[in-house]
């Protein structure tokens, strides 16, 4: 054993420098990759809250790597098995059912989804082996007022397609890749379903950024799958994409997703209404599709929404003279000139919403924030200080939409009129520690 070992020292003491130098770049340009395009702000990486509420024990909720899997074929990006946390409903709650959809953007190359498999957004051999249960899945009443005691449940992220790639792609692009992320959806909600979802009274899908948006994709499964008597809706937190041009005019975002749906063969999870009349990827907006859902919505976004600001507005590559470096990272750093092009994104919001703001089922929360997802940070669902509109916090307008108490459609003036938004400045440290750390 030792003088294998000692062999082994020898043969890395005779690498070159240059050798060192090729592995340690090779090494820089994933985490770069990474870091672009990953959704580092997401539900799955913590918020630097300036008072951060204490954690319990009870708070951590445990890892569960999927039971129906294997026999379903499901299975992360690396082929490791994927998996959830539950935390147990009680009282009043048993019967209650939340199924949060983890967030953390996509991959749409095999270079890139194979840098994603060596990170906890691909391989569930990096998932944490337990997690807080905050905000929306928070079992603090003072927290959480309306669902703290339902049976809370988070799927990890780990397919890179919003829960939606299809195995048939593999084949057609070649790749020891698994695209299955609309297995991994219907083998955990299967697995749920035989937990006890199966006799649910009540039930909210949610989901935040790519889990936003799976969770607006997946809605009328979920809604199909539990009793016909249940009564359920969904949550779409950070999940509406625009499909709208980069400073520049190129379609920066339209053509990411383009390469998404043919990567992972996304087309036959998309809505098949949208699918019938336009380009698939364009299915993936959901401006295209959001009226086509038959199950209640809640579209919860910031208008000046910073992932959507850095990733689609002013992507790098539309910045190459570094003339938006400060104000992408930090609306408080914008010139009149630039503020009026984030106004401007403002407004694309409000037109792409504007045929569903008319839906008496549908709710909303559209904060005038330069955030991103927002459902799982105390700060920001529910606390004395965090984000209101007309004095409701998110927390309080979700519940009341969802059961009905009054109808939902909160709309926040333009930026900088709400004293109570959490206006956090994003660094590019933030990216770069969250892509190379299982935090």
């Amino acid at each position: 054993m030792a003088i294998s070992t000692f062999s082994s020292l020898l043969r890395y003491r005779k690498w070159a420098k240059s050798n060192w130098l090729v592995a340690s770049l090779g090494l820089l340009l994933i985490v770069f990759s990474l870091s672009f395009f990953l959704d580092l702000t997401s539900d799955s990486v913590p918020f630097v809250d300036h008072n951060p509420p204490i954690t319990s024990p009870s708070d951590l909720v445990k890892l569960k790597l999927s039971s129906k899997a294997k026999e379903r074929g499901a299975f992360c990006l690396d082929g490791s098995l994927p998996g959830y946390h539950f935390s147990k409903g009680s009282g009043s709650g048993t019967k209650s059912w939340l199924v949060h959809l983890e967030g953390g953007s996509w991959c749409n190359t095999i270079a890139s989804c194979s840098a994603r498999a060596m990170t906890r957004l691909g391989s569930s051999n990096y998932f944490e082996h337990e997690v807080s249960f905050q905000g929306v899945l928070s079992s603090d009443p003072s927290q959480n007022p309306d669902f703290f005691n339902w049976n809370r449940v988070k799927v990890r992220y780990c397919d890179g397609a919003s829960f939606s790639g299809r195995p048939e792609a593999e084949f057609k692009n070649e790749t020891r890749l698994f695209f299955r992320g609309q297995l991994i959806w219907e083998a955990i909600i299967d697995e749920l379903l035989s937990m006890g979802m199966s006799n649910a009274k009540q039930g909210i899908l949610t989901g935040c950024s790519a889990g936003g948006l799976a969770s607006l994709i997946h809605c009328d499964y979920f809604r199909d799958h539990l009793p016909k008597d249940a009564f359920v809706k969904c949550v779409s937190d950070g999940g509406f994409f625009l499909n709208v041009p980069d400073v520049l005019g190129n379609p920066t975002m339209r053509s990411f997703y383009r390469d998404v749906v043919k990567l992972q063969g996304l087309d036959k999870s998309l809505d098949q209404k949208c699918v019938a009349r336009t380009e698939p990827s364009k299915c993936m907006f959901p401006q295209e599709f959001v009226n086509n859902i038959r199950t209640p919505v809640f579209l919860l976004n910031a208008a000046y929404d910073y992932w959507q600001i850095q990733h689609v507005l002013v992507p790098a590559s539309a910045d190459l003279d570094k003339s938006w470096a400060k104000c992408r990272l930090n609306i408080k750093e914008c010139d009149a000139k630039q503020m009026k092009v984030l106004h401007g994104f403002r407004s694309s919001l409000m037109g792409a919403i504007g045929k569903f703001h008319q839906n008496k089922a549908g709710g909303m929360f559209i904060d005038s924030c330069y955030s991103h997802s927002q459902m799982l940070k105390p700060v920001m669902w529910h606390s004395p200080t965090s984000t209101r509109i007309k004095n409701k916090t998110i927390a309080e307008s979700v519940g009341d939409w969802y059961f009905n108490r009054k109808p939902v459609k909160l709309i926040d003036c333009p930026y900088p009129c709400n004293p109570y938004c959490y206006n956090r400045p994003v660094r590019f440290s933030d990216a770069a520690s969250a892509a190379t750390t299982n935090n």
